[in-house]
Parts: structure tokens; C-alpha cells; sequence
């Protein structure tokens, strides 16, 4: 079964505000692959796993329509909220089970979701609702990330987010073990589609808050996770994190403005003919 995560109402909050979308230039790799093997128009999307909408909007002006699902309720009231668009609908349901109609499908996408799917189940229910030569898009990003501040050592401020990622690593999930990538190249083997694409090292940088570099980290599935287990070691965690990389960047305020730089991957695969 799939494991169900982030589905208290402040966590789905948190990720409207923290997470880091895919770039619009992954999301035009994927329609490029989709246009290659399918070619227009692109009348419907399935975003599933959806969160609370970021990627969802990303579809929606290039789709007649757009199905977003997700199995957590909390998640769903926020996507309805916020990742609103004339043609996005939002639907409460399991990855495994989509409502949606065999073969129905041109493009259907799993934004930093799949690996928390009963993955085989999944890859079935995408195989039944694509059309033929309809696309999946399997995105994540690395924990590996990188932040920057001008007249700054990135070196010595990156050797701090580390230590914050390293203090995590026990309170990962074992359903996803100590990367996500494996199991992503490990989907990208089983899928027994002829044309198929791996990318990685696919770079999104984008400014923010301090403040909203800790909120994204602190969104993480293994902090909340340390938090349930002891608040007050997450806490503290938090907090000398934050106060470190401060004192490396010469500031007193977390509102000041970083970069920070996220490392996304991507499996693309085209459903071939049938027979």
C-alpha cells in the first residue's frame, strides 16, 4: 500500500508556502517529449500526488483540462484554494486507483510523489489510464541542495545545510530508503516501454527568504518526522541551523534574501501503440 504522509492541515499548508516547484523549462522538457511521441493537442493531464497544486498550475495553460489527485483531504482543501484555474479539477484519491476512464490520458505526471506510491500498483493504473503514445512524467528532486548569498563563502554556508540534511537522514522513511533517485532508475528500468528518457542534474534555482529555506527543510517528511519524535531536539535543530548559517552570511535577520538551488531528476515514457 502507499504510504500516507502530509496529510495534517499545517503540513499541506507549509507545502503551498515552502516547496519548490519544477521550473517552467523541465515542465517544457516534459511537453516536448509529450509532443514528440503524441504531437497535439493536449486536451487532458492527471497531476497525481498533487500536494496542494504548484505543479497542477503548471499544466493548466497548456491542457484543455487538468485532473489533480491527491489521497490526503487537507492537501486537496489547499490545492482548491490556491492552485486554482478555470480548467483544474481536484480530486480526493488513492495513486493507485484514479478515477479516471481507460485510456483517457495524455500526460500523466507525479511531482515529488511516486515514491511514496505502492509503486508497481501504480505504474499498472498509469498504464491503463494513458492513451496510446500518451506520456508519464515521473519528477523529484535531491536533498543535496545548495544555497548562495552574495559576498558569502557558499562552500562554508553549504557545509552548515549539510549537517542540517545529515541529522535527518536516520528519520527518513525505510520506504524510501537513503535516496529517491534509486527508486526512481529502478521504475525507469522495470517500465517496459521502448521510448523512455533518465535526465538529472536539471537545476531550479529560485530566491527566498532564509526564513523559507528552513520552512522548505523543516516541510521535509524525515523534520517532521524528528518533530513528532522529540519537538524539542527538532526545534533545537532548527534553530542553531538557522543561527549558523546567519552568523556565515554576516546577517541578523532571516528575512534576507538567499538562493537556493534544487537538483530535480526526471523519468519520461511514452505509451506505445496497442496491439
Amino acid at each position: 500500500m502507499a504510504h500516507r504522509l502530509f496529510e495534517g492541515k499545517e503540513h499541506a499548508a507549509s507545502y503551498w508556502k515552502y516547496r519548490i516547484s519544477p521550473s517552467h523549462h523541465l515542465i517544457e522538457k516534459v511537453l516536448d517529449f509529450l509532443e514528440k511521441h503524441r504531437g497535439r493537442p493536449f486536451n487532458l493531464a492527471a497531476d497525481v500526488g498533487c500536494g496542494s497544486g504548484q505543479g497542477t498550475l503548471l499544466l493548466a495553460k497548456h491542457f484543455v483540462s487538468v485532473v489533480g489527485t491527491d489521497v490526503s483531504p487537507a492537501q486537496v482543501e489547499v490545492a482548491l484554494t490556491h492552485g486554482k484555474a478555470p480548467n483544474i479539477t481536484y480530486k480526493q484519491c488513492a495513486a493507485e486507483q484514479l478515477p479516471l476512464a481507460d485510456g483517457s490520458v495524455d500526460l500523466l505526471t507525479a511531482m515529488s510523489a511516486f515514491h511514496w506510491f505502492d509503486r508497481p500498483r501504480f505504474l499498472q493504473e498509469a498504464h491503463r489510464v494513458l492513451k496510446p503514445r500518451g506520456c508519464l512524467a515521473l519528477l523529484n528532486y535531491t536533498v543535496d541542495m545548495e544555497i548562495s548569498y552574495a559576498d558569502c563563502c557558499s562552500h562554508t554556508l553549504n557545509e552548515v545545510c549539510k549537517e542540517f540534511y545529515a541529522a535527518l537522514q536516520p528519520y527518513r522513511s525505510p520506504h524510501i530508503g537513503r535516496s529517491s533517485i534509486e527508486l526512481y532508475q529502478e521504475a525507469y528500468r522495470s517500465i517496459p516501454y521502448p521510448d523512455k528518457e533518465w535526465h538529472e542534474c536539471l537545476w531550479v534555482t529560485k530566491p527566498m527568504p532564509l526564513s523559507s529555506y528552513m520552512g522548505l527543510i523543516e516541510s521535509f517528511s524525515s523534520y517532521q518526522t524528528m518533530l513528532r519524535d522529540d519537538a524539542q531536539k527538532a526545534t533545537k535543530l532548527s534553530e542553531d541551523i538557522s543561527q549558523r548559517l546567519l552568523s556565515v552570511m554576516g546577517v541578523t535577520s532571516t528575512d534576507t534574501e538567499v538562493e537556493v538551488s534544487v537538483k530535480y531528476f526526471c523519468l519520461l515514457a511514452c505509451k506505445p501503440e496497442e496491439e
